[in-house]
C-alpha cells in the first residue's frame, strides 16, 4: 500500500515540480511539493538499496543504505552552499546526527521492540562504532569550536580544512578495516543466515538503475527546494537553524529512516543499527568534511564550526546512544528513551 502511494507521489510530484518551477508558483506550495517528492523518491532509493543489501549482506547493505540515504542530503547541502546558506547546511548536519542516533535508532528499537521483547545486534560493531562516534562528533566537532574562538576567519577555514582531511582519511580507513582487513572477524553467528532466506524485490541491475534515476531526480528537486527556504522561514517564523536541524534533516534522510525501521520490524537489527549509526558516522566523518572542502569553490566558504546549542545536542545524542546500544541488545523502552530525547531537542531548536 505504502509503495503505491509513493509511486503515485513520484508520478505526480516530479512533473508538478518541473511545471511549478517554470511557472513560478507560490514558494510555500512548491516547498510542500518538493518535500513530498523527495520523500517519495527516497522511498525508491530505500527499496533499491534494500534489494542490494539482501544480495551483498548486512554490512555492505548497511553501508549502501547509509550512502544513498545521505546522497539526498549531500545534494541538498551542496545547493544550499551554492546559495550561501552555510547556517542551514551546518544545522542540517546537526539534524542528521540527531535524527539518525535518536529518531531513526529510537523508532527502530521502539517498532522492533513492540513485536519482539528483546532484539540483539552485533555487540562488537556497536563498541567499534562507539569509539568512532566519540571521535567524530565530540573530538572533531568540539575542537574547531574551542580553538576557533580567538581565530580570524581565514585561520578558522585552515583549521576546518585540516580537520576535514583527517576525518575523511580516518573514515576511509574505518571502511577498509570493516570491509577488508577485519571482514568476518567479529561476525555474529546468525548474521549470515537471515539474509539468505529473503528474495530481493528487484534484481541487482534494476536496483542500480532505480537508484541512479531517483538520485538525478532528487538533485533537480533539491536545487529548487533550497530557493524556497527564505520565504518559508519568514512565513512560518522558522529560523535557519530549525529549518536545517528538523526539516532538511528529516526530508534528506527519509529513505534511511524508513529502511531502518522496516529492518527492525523484520528483526534484522544488525542492518537497522548499521543504517542508523553508520549513517551518522558517514555524515560526521565524510559528508561534513566533504562539504567544507566543496565550500572552498563557492563565494561563502563554510568552516566546521557549529553553535554551542548544536554541539551540546550532538554530544548528548552520542553519549545517550552509546550507553543504550553498547550491550548489543534493544527493547521498546530504550527506543522510547531515544525518541523522547529527540523531541526535547526539537522543541529547544524550534524555540531558539
Amino acid at each position: 500500500m505504502a509503495n503505491k502511494v509513493f509511486l503515485i507521489l513520484v508520478f505526480i510530484g516530479v512533473p508538478l515540480s518541473v511545471v511549478g518551477t517554470m511557472m513560478h508558483w507560490s514558494s510555500i506550495i512548491m516547498f510542500i511539493i518538493y518535500c513530498l517528492t523527495i520523500i517519495a523518491l527516497s522511498s525508491f532509493m530505500g527499496r533499491a538499496t534494500e534489494s542490494l543489501a539482501i544480495v551483498t549482506g548486512p554490512r555492505v547493505g548497511g553501508l549502501l543504505n547509509a550512502t544513498f540515504g545521505n546522497a539526498v542530503e549531500l545534494i541538498i547541502s551542496v545547493f544550499a552552499l551554492k546559495a550561501g546558506l552555510t547556517g542551514v547546511v551546518l544545522a542540517s548536519l546537526t539534524g542528521s546526527v540527531l535524527g539518525n542516533l535518536l529518531l531513526v535508532a529510537g523508532l527502530s528499537f521502539f517498532v522492533g521492540g513492540l513485536k519482539y521483547k528483546r532484539q540483539t545486534f552485533n555487540v562488537f560493531d556497536a563498541r567499534h562504532n562507539s569509539g568512532l562516534l566519540m571521535f567524530a562528533v565530540i573530538v572533531a566537532f568540539v575542537i574547531p569550536e574551542v580553538f576557533s574562538m580567538t581565530m580570524e576567519q581565514t585561520e578558522k577555514m585552515s583549521l576546518s580544512v585540516g580537520i576535514s582531511v583527517i576525518l575523511i582519511l580516518l573514515y576511509l580507513a574505518a571502511l577498509f578495516f570493516k570491509l577488508v582487513t577485519h571482514r568476518g572477524v567479529y561476525q555474529t553467528s546468525h548474521e549470515g543466515e537471515e539474509h539468505e532466506e529473503e528474495v530481493p524485490e528487484w534484481g541487482r541491475n534494476k536496483a542500480i538503475g532505480v537508484l541512479f534515476i531517483a538520485t538525478l531526480a532528487v538533485a533537480y528537486v533539491s536545487e529548487n527546494l533550497v530557493h524556497t527556504f527564505e520565504v518559508v522561514g519568514e512565513t512560518f517564523g522558522w529560523t535557519e537553524l530549525f529549518i536545517g536541524v528538523i526539516i532538511v534533516a528529516i526530508v534528506g534522510n527519509a529513505a534511511e529512516h524508513a529502511s531502518a525501521v522496516i529492518m527492525a520490524y523484520k528483526n534484522k537489527m544488525d542492518i537497522a543499527v548499521e543504517i542508523a549509526v553508520g549513517s551518522t558516522l558517514q555524515i560526521a566523518m565524510f559528508v561534513a568534511p566533504a562539504l567544507v572542502l566543496v565550500s572552498l569553490f563557492f563565494p561563502t566558504p563554510m568552516p566546521l564550526v557549529f553553535t554551542i546549542q548544536e554541539l551540546i545536542a550532538m554530544a548528548s545524542a552520542v553519549l545517550l546512544s552509546i550507553i543504550i546500544a553498547n550491550d548489543g541488545e534493544s527493547n521498546w523502552f530504550e527506543g522510547a528513551t531515544l525518541l523522547a530525547a529527540y523531541f526535547i531537542m526539537g522543541i529547544g531548536f524550534y524555540l531558539l
